[in-house]
C-alpha cells in the first residue's frame, strides 16, 4: 500500500511561517499505530553578493600570490572554484597551485604565464555565483648586462676618449618592471701614443779584420727607434766586407760566438779554491760517507785586462746585428770574460743579476758575457687583452753560447701572484725580433731550457740559453693585483715662490725606483716622505691623487679641480714606467719654509694610501738615507771563486755526497726540503746534478749576504747521523 501527500510551499509557510518545517508518515490498524521519521525540509538559497573577492595585483616574478574568495552565503553551502582566463584551475596538474579550505587561491612563485584574470566561482543546487575578475600582473625588474669591452681610442694620435656599453637585458624589464638605474654608456679619457717612424744611426767603425778575412760595421734604427707602430728602417744593419791582415787565417780552432779579448792573461796554481771574504767564517760539514774527500786540485783563472774591458767590449758588441737595441753606455751594463769557474754579473741598485754556475761554460772556452737593463721605451714588447708587463725587460748574452749547466737571471716582479687571479709566461725574444711564451708559470715546463722560481718580490730563471726576457702577467679576475711604489719627491732648493711637489707611481720594482733617482739628482729633486706600498687591482678603476690640509695663511695650490687622475690603462700596461702627477704650490710669503699637507693617492673602490708632509723646505734631508749612493754599489762583475758564498772544495764535497740517492734519505731531497724548495723537486732531478741546482739558486737568492751557517746547519741535519764535524775556514783553503 502506498500513500502520497503533496505539500505546496505557500501551504506550509501559511501555517508555520518561514522557518523549516518537518513531515511524518503515521499509519495505525487495529493493531495498533507506527510512525516514519521525520523527514527535514528547508528552504535552498544562494544570495547574491560575495562576503569577500579577489582583487587585482601587480606582483615580481617568483613573488608569492594568494587571492581571497568567500563565497555568498547560501543553503546548502556553496562550492567553490576557481577560473583563469575563463578556464577551470586544477591543482592536482599544476604543482604552483592550490586552494586554501578558506577557499583561498594560493600561487607559490608567479611565473610570466601566471599573467592572467582570475574569477571565483560558487555554486549549489539553487544558482551559479560569480566574483568580479581580479587581473593579475606578474612584472620583471630589468638588470643590466655586464659591459662590453673597452673601444679603441676615438683618435689615432693623441687624447682621445673611449666608451664601454651594456643593455638592461639581464633580464630585460617586462609588464610595468622597473628599468635598470645606472648609466648603460661609460667614457674614459685616452691617449694614443702617436707613431714614430725609425731612423738609422751612424755607422759604426769597422771593426777588426777577424780569421775569417772579412770585418764588420753596424748601425741602429735607434736615430730614433720605431715606436707605437712606427715603421722600422729600411735597408741592412750590418755591412760586411773581405779585408786582409796579419790577422787573416782560415784556421778556426774554437768557434766563440764572440772573439775572446787576446789581452786575457792566463794563471795556473794549485790548491783549494775559496771566496774571499772579510771575516772568519767557517763552513761546518758531517765528516763521513756523506762528504767523500776531495783530492787537491789544479784549477786554471784567467783574469782579463781592466784597461782593456770597457769600450773595447762595447765595440765588439756593436758588430753582433742581434743586439742593435743595446744601450751604448755601462750605466744599465755589466759584463765580464768568464770561463769554466763561472762567475756573476750584477746591475747596481736594481736587483739584477746574472749567476753563470762553475761548470756551465766548457772547459777549454772563454765567454765575453753581458748584461744589460732595457729602457721600456728602446724594447717594443706587444701586450694583448689584459697582459701587463711585471718586470724590467732584460737581455743577457751573447744568445746561441754553449752552456752545459743553466744560468740563473734574477730580476724583481711587482705582482702579488696567485694562481686563481693571474696567468704569468716568461716571455724571450727570438733573434727574429718577435716575443715568445717559452714557460708558463704553475704548469710543467714544456722544455727543460727554462724554469722560474717565483718568489714574493723577485723572480729566479733558470736558462740554458741566454737572450732577452720579460715576465709578462694576463689577469683572470678583477682581484688580480701589482705592486705600486708611490715615491714624493720636491726641490731641494726653491729660490721662488713656486714649490712642486712630484708624486711617483712606479711599478715596484728595484730598477725603476734606481732610474726615478737619478733623474730626481738631475732635476735637483729630493726626497720628502719614506715610499709607500698600493696594490693597484684590475677593476678599470683610475688612480686619483689629491692635496689636502695645507694652512691657507700659509700656502695655496694651483690644482684647479679636487683631485687629479692617471688613466687606468697607463698603469696597468706597466709600459709607461715613471708616471707621475705634479701638485704646484705657492708660497704667500718667502719667509715661509714649513710645508704641512697630506697627499692621498687611491684607487676608486681599491687601496689607498696617504702621506703625511711635514718638514722644512730650505733644510730638511731626513730621508736622504732612501737614497743609495752610486759609491755603494759593490762590483758590478765577479770571476771564479770570489763570484760565490760556498767555497769550491765545499760545493764540490756536498754535491758529490747528496747527488747519489742516500740510504737513509740523506741525498739532494732532503736538502731541498730543508731550504723550502722542494716544490721544485721535479725540476731538480732533470738535472745531472740536482743538488747543483739547490747550490746555484742558493747562491742566486742570498748573495752577497747569504748566512753560510744557515747553509751548513741544512747540510748537517741531512747528514746528522754521522757524529764528527769539520770545519773548512778561509785560511785552510
Amino acid at each position: 500500500m502506498e500513500v502520497r501527500i503533496e505539500v505546496t510551499r505557500q501551504q506550509v509557510e501559511k501555517i508555520f511561517g518561514l522557518e523549516e518545517y518537518w513531515c511524518q508518515c503515521v499509519a495505525w490498524s487495529s493493531s495498533g499505530t507506527t510512525k516514519s521519521q521525520k523527514a527535514f525540509v528547508r528552504i535552498a538559497y544562494l544570495r547574491k553578493n560575495f562576503e569577500q573577492e579577489p582583487t587585482a595585483r601587480e606582483v615580481s616574478i617568483e613573488q608569492g600570490i594568494v587571492l581571497p574568495c568567500r563565497p555568498p552565503e547560501g543553503i546548502p553551502p556553496a562550492e567553490v572554484e576557481w577560473l583563469r582566463n575563463e578556464e577551470l584551475v586544477d591543482p592536482a596538474l599544476d604543482a604552483n597551485v592550490y586552494v586554501t579550505p578558506e577557499h583561498s587561491l594560493v600561487l607559490r612563485q608567479a611565473r610570466l604565464a601566471d599573467t592572467a584574470n582570475y574569477t571565483c566561482v560558487a555554486k549549489n543546487i539553487v544558482a551559479r555565483r560569480r566574483s568580479a575578475s581580479a587581473a593579475i600582473t606578474v612584472y620583471v625588474n630589468g638588470g643590466w648586462s655586464t659591459w662590453t669591452q673597452w673601444s679603441g681610442c676615438s683618435t689615432s694620435c693623441g687624447r682621445g676618449w673611449q666608451k664601454r656599453s651594456r643593455t638592461c637585458t639581464n633580464p630585460t624589464p617586462l609588464n610595468g618592471g622597473a628599468f635598470c638605474e645606472g648609466q648603460n654608456v661609460q667614457k674614459t679619457a685616452c691617449t694614443t701614443l702617436c707613431p714614430v717612424d725609425g731612423a738609422w744611426s751612424e755607422w759604426s767603425k769597422w771593426s777588426v779584420c777577424g780569421a775569417e778575412c772579412t770585418h764588420w760595421r753596424s748601425r741602429e734604427c735607434s736615430e730614433p727607434a720605431p715606436r707605437n707602430g712606427g715603421r722600422d728602417c729600411h735597408g741592412p744593419e750590418l755591412d760586411t766586407r773581405n779585408c786582409t791582415s796579419e790577422l787573416c787565417s782560415h784556421d778556426n780552432p774554437s768557434l766563440l760566438t764572440i772573439q775572446p779579448d787576446l789581452s786575457t792573461a792566463t794563471m795556473t796554481y794549485q790548491g783549494s779554491l775559496c771566496p774571499r771574504q772579510d771575516g772568519p767564517a767557517k763552513l761546518q760539514l758531517p765528516n763521513g760517507h756523506l762528504l767523500s774527500p776531495l783530492g787537491a786540485g789544479r784549477h786554471t783563472l784567467h783574469h782579463s785586462s781592466p784597461a782593456a774591458e770597457g769600450a773595447d767590449f762595447v765595440a765588439r758588441l756593436s758588430t753582433q746585428s742581434y743586439f742593435r737595441s743595446l744601450p751604448r753606455g755601462t750605466t744599465n751594463m755589466a759584463y765580464g770574460t768568464f770561463n769554466f769557474l763561472g762567475g756573476r754579473l750584477m746591475i747596481p741598485n736594481t736587483g739584477i743579476s746574472l749567476l753563470i754556475p762553475p761548470d756551465a761554460i766548457p772547459r777549454g772556452k772563454i765567454y765575453e758575457v753581458y748584461l744589460t737593463l732595457h729602457k721600456q721605451e728602446e724594447v717594443r714588447l706587444p701586450l694583448a687583452g689584459c697582459q701587463t708587463l711585471l718586470s724590467p725587460i732584460v737581455s743577457c748574452g751573447p744568445p746561441g753560447v754553449l752552456l752545459t749547466r743553466p744560468a740563473i737571471l734574477a730580476m724583481g716582479h711587482c705582482v702579488e701572484a696567485s694562481a686563481e687571479n693571474w696567468s704569468i709566461r716568461l716571455k724571450k725574444q727570438s733573434c727574429e725580433g718577435t716575443w715568445e711564451d717559452v714557460l708558463q708559470l704553475g704548469t710543467e715546463p714544456c722544455t727543460e731550457l727554462y724554469y722560474c722560481q717565483l718568489e714574493a718580490q723577485a723572480c729566479y730563471i733558470f736558462t740554458e740559453q741566454l737572450g732577452r726576457f720579460a715576465l709578462v702577467g694576463e689577469s683572470l679576475s678583477m682581484a688580480a693585483s701589482k705592486r705600486l711604489k708611490l715615491v714624493l719627491f720636491a726641490p731641494a732648493a726653491c729660490p721662488s715662490l713656486e714649490y712642486n711637489i712630484r708624486v711617483y707611481c712606479l711599478s715596484d720594482t728595484q730598477d725603476v725606483l734606481k732610474e726615478v733617482i737619478q733623474l730626481e739628482k738631475q732635476l735637483g729633486g729630493q726626497l720628502i716622505g719614506a715610499p709607500r706600498v698600493l696594490h693597484f687591482k684590475d677593476s678599470y678603476h683610475n688612480l686619483r691623487l689629491s692635496i689636502h690640509d695645507m694652512p691657507s695663511s700659509l700656502w695655496k695650490s694651483k690644482l684647479l679641480a679636487s683631485y687629479q687622475e692617471i688613466p687606468f690603462y697607463h698603469i696597468w700596461s706597466g709600459l709607461q714606467p715613471f708616471l707621475h702627477c705634479t701638485f704646484t704650490l705657492e708660497r704667500l710669503s718667502p719667509s715661509t719654509c714649513e710645508l704641512a699637507c697630506k697627499i692621498w693617492v687611491w684607487q676608486v673602490e681599491g687601496d689607498g694610501q696617504s702621506f703625511t708632509v711635514n718638514f722644512n723646505i730650505s733644510k730638511d734631508t731626513r730621508f736622504s738615507d732612501w737614497l743609495v749612493p752610486d759609491s755603494e754599489v759593490g762590483a758590478p762583475a765577479l770571476v771564479g771563486p770570489s763570484a760565490f758564498k760556498i767555497p769550491f772544495l765545499i760545493r764540490q764535497k756536498i754535491i758529490s755526497s747528496l747527488d747519489p740517492p742516500g740510504t737513509r734519505g740523506a741525498d739532494w731531497r732532503t736538502l731541498a726540503q730543508k731550504l723550502n724548495l722542494d716544490s721544485h723537486l721535479s725540476f731538480f732531478a732533470s738535472k745531472p746534478s740536482p743538488t747543483a741546482m739547490i747550490l746555484n739558486l742558493w747562491e742566486a737568492r742570498h748573495f752577497p749576504n747569504g748566512n753560510l751557517s744557515q747553509l751548513a746547519a741544512a747540510v748537517a741535519e741531512v747528514g746528522k747521523q754521522d757524529g764528527a764535524l769539520f770545519a773548512v775556514s778561509e785560511a785552510e783553503c
